[in-house]
């Protein structure tokens, strides 16, 4: 029994979920801090974009994915997406996850976003609870609406204040790839914030790091812009370390799977595009 079990532990994965494509640009990330794990990405591309879904469809799509990826012999699965992060997350962790996997682990990357904004380099993992700052924050329609960064910052640090908004054209401009489109409509979007004087702008969408030069070119170098994938990894490495349980379960052999719910002719382009190579996406059913 025990050598049957070694072998699982051998294959144990960890699993990537994004609603889209859009989290292969922190998959990329997470790859390149971590190569040696094994690896199995799922975009729901069927269903996307979360954004513009209701609570109860992102927590049916979100419980799916992740289900789906426990079955795939991911032993840890990343929620990327913000908008799932956001409404389906904590659900996820105590009503399924711990009830039906209790050996499994599901982390988001909300909180760790905005962790990012309040620690000192200089102190290690000390968080700055008292020091005030004015925050920008942007993300799909459900994210806002969720207030889910203004939730978290309470927890974090109430001296601060966070000014949220909507830039739903984004997600579909950058998966269909039209990138200057994408660029042309953020700049449109950030205007709002130029005259709140934010000293911080969290690109609060797995999608959005595609458009991080054009974010600290259009807002300026006064504001520090916080991109998930120079958050991610080092949240994940971090993470692993603390849990050697965990990390000791996971093969190391450096497999990439890359999985989809719906292709359409123009995901092999855009995919490749994001994660900097040509990679090969494979359609499943959830």
């Amino acid at each position: 029994m025990a050598k049957n079990m070694n072998v699982k532990n051998v294959r144990s994965k960890i699993g990537i979920f994004d609603s889209g494509l859009g989290g292969l640009i922190i998959a990329k990330a997470i790859f390149s801090k971590l190569p040696k794990y094994s690896y199995v990405y799922l975009g729901d591309t069927k269903n996307l974009p979360y954004g513009e879904k209701s609570a109860k469809q992102i927590y049916s799509y979100t419980r799916r994915a992740v289900e789906f990826l426990f079955k795939q012999d991911c032993q840890l699965v990343i929620v990327a997406c913000n908008t799932a992060s956001a409404l389906a997350l904590r659900k996820i962790q105590t009503d399924f996850q711990q009830k039906k996997y209790p050996g499994h682990r599901v982390l988001g990357v909300v909180v760790p976003t905005l962790e990012s904004i309040f620690r000192q380099p200089s102190f290690g993992s000390q968080i700055r609870t008292n020091w005030k700052t004015k925050i920008g924050v942007i993300g799909t329609k459900a994210t806002i609406a969720s207030h889910i960064y203004k939730k978290e910052l309470v927890k974090i640090n109430r001296g601060s204040k966070i000014y949220e908004l909507a830039t739903p054209n984004l997600v579909p401009l950058i998966e269909s790839n039209s990138l200057q489109k994408a660029k042309i409509s953020l700049e449109l979007y950030l205007r709002v914030f130029q005259k709140k004087g934010i000293e911080s702008l969290v690109l609060g969408c797995t999608h959005y790091p595609i458009l991080k030069t054009s974010a600290k070119r259009i807002i300026g170098k006064s504001v520090t812009v916080i991109s998930q994938d120079e958050i991610i990894p080092a949240k994940l490495a971090s993470y692993l370390t603390r849990h050697p349980e965990i990390a000791g379960q996971l093969s190391k052999n450096g497999e990439r799977i890359f999985r989809v719910t719906d292709i359409k002719p123009d995901f092999q382009k855009v995919a490749s595009r994001l994660i900097g190579k040509k990679i090969k996406l494979r359609l499943v059913k959830i």
